[in-house]
């Protein structure tokens, strides 16, 4: 039995020799091409807990019930978003901070959330690019701009870390990347009220 979405469909797993032929063959069904799968439970077990990203492993032989579980790409990408707002409000939170401990001549916390700042702007960056080509037509050259300003900036800022200059990276901080980090936040909302109407566009389609 091969459940989609909670409709069983006609396909049967003994026509299949493994999971990942169950899973390429719904997925080649024209009706998924919008969509993400979210879950994959096999013998209603959740499959990532029983070979993670080992699906032609699993043989059809020992399946009888695969279930697949799917949200359309703008479900996705409104959850993403909602993500993303979050991550940028707290890259400015992180900011301010860092270029507090720096002026206080705290460095080893300064240091220590700096580097955290550092990882929350990796994860931004790699959101970012999920949504970037489908969802900010509109907005398309301001975005670019901004992530290109974000991603010079902090090679600079890493530079200055290397020279240990922390009052240079506090003021960098402070005067460049909050007010950039502002700017990348109102993008933000506007690339999350794009992916919304998405959305909404497609629950009445």
């Amino acid at each position: 039995m091969i459940i989609v979405d909670g409709q069983r469909t006609p396909l049967e797993v003994h026509n299949f020799e493994n999971l990942e032929q169950i899973i390429e063959k719904v997925m080649a069904d024209t009706s998924m091409h919008s969509r993400i799968v979210t879950d994959v439970l096999v013998n209603n077990e959740a499959f990532s807990e029983i070979y993670p990203h080992q699906a032609e492993d699993m043989e059809a032989s020992y399946i009888d019930r695969v279930e697949i579980i799917s949200v359309h790409t703008s479900e996705m990408a409104q959850s993403i978003t909602r993500e993303l707002y979050k991550v940028v409000s707290l890259m400015a939170t992180a900011g301010r901070q860092v270029a507090d401990l720096f002026r206080q001549a705290d460095d080893a916390q300064a240091l220590e959330l700096y580097s955290d700042l550092l990882e929350v702007n990796r994860d931004f960056m790699n959101m970012v690019g999920v949504l970037r080509n489908e969802f900010v037509a509109d907005s398309a050259m301001d975005f670019d701009v901004s992530l290109g300003d974000l991603s010079s900036l902090f090679s600079e800022m890493i530079e200055i870390q290397e020279n240990e200059d922390w009052i240079l990276l506090a003021d960098l901080l402070e005067y460049e990347y909050l007010p950039l980090v502002e700017k990348t936040k109102a993008i933000v909302a506007q690339l999350r009220e794009s992916v919304k109407a998405s959305v909404k566009k497609n629950s009445h389609g």
